[in-house]
């Protein structure tokens, strides 16, 4: 799952950004609403944790933009603002949830967890393609009785490609998903890690094959 934090405490913005990622989130942190607006708008995250008093653009302004301009990830407010009025506020917004600071570590997940499940396009813990499965506790790959560890990249390329299975996605695609869209990664690096899965699917002798069409992308296909 991939995140955008925005926070303009920088302190804690990577607080909240090391809490994410040891959880296995991808994350994205900014410290301004015209920042997190921007990267909001590409609509390639599955949730957003934004705090409402920002620079440039507060909280509920972004989230009403976000709204006016189609943008449907689930947001959860994480602000000091606890008076009942602003939460109520912050919720006709756009806002799916709203906590407190200062606040436990344990319930800022539990919530986040649970505005994920709300997603209409929600990911199960497990994902399913002709025979393979991809654990995503544990970022392993499954083939029978055998089991493949994969990196973190690795991880969040084969996810894409299984969860978007049949379907060609180019390798631009992959990169803005996995590294944000202002990236200066270059599509040599995904070859290197689809080159590195391939090699793991051959361990596994799984009937699974990562395909190269040429002048479009990649697609996960079974062989015949």
């Amino acid at each position: 799952m991939r995140l955008l934090v925005a926070e303009d405490d920088p302190k804690l913005l990577k607080t909240l950004v090391h809490i994410f990622e040891t959880n296995n989130y991808v994350v994205d942190g900014v410290d301004n609403g015209n920042s997190a607006y921007d990267y909001a708008m590409s609509g390639e995250y599955d949730g957003l944790v934004l705090d409402i008093m920002m620079p440039y653009i507060d909280g509920i302004t972004l989230i009403k933009k976000l709204r006016e301009n189609g943008i449907t990830t689930p947001a959860l407010f994480l602000t000091a603002r606890t008076e009942t009025y602003q939460k109520i506020e912050g919720l006709d917004a756009g806002a799916d949830d709203y906590l407190p600071k200062p606040f436990a570590t344990g319930e800022l997940l539990a919530r986040v967890r649970a505005m994920l499940r709300r997603k209409d396009n929600f990911i199960p813990d497990i994902l399913s393609f002709g025979g393979l499965t991809l654990n995503r506790s544990t970022y392993e790959l499954v083939y029978g009785e055998k089991a493949q560890p994969l990196s973190g990249k690795e991880f969040q390329v084969m996810e894409m490609l299984m969860r978007q299975s049949g379907m060609i996605l180019t390798a631009e695609q992959l990169i803005t998903h996995i590294w944000g869209w202002d990236t200066d990664v270059d599509t040599s690096v995904i070859w290197v890690h689809i080159s590195n899965i391939r090699k793991k699917l051959d361990l596994l002798n799984a009937s699974i094959a990562i395909k190269f069409v040429r002048n479009a992308g990649y697609v996960l296909e079974e062989m015949k």
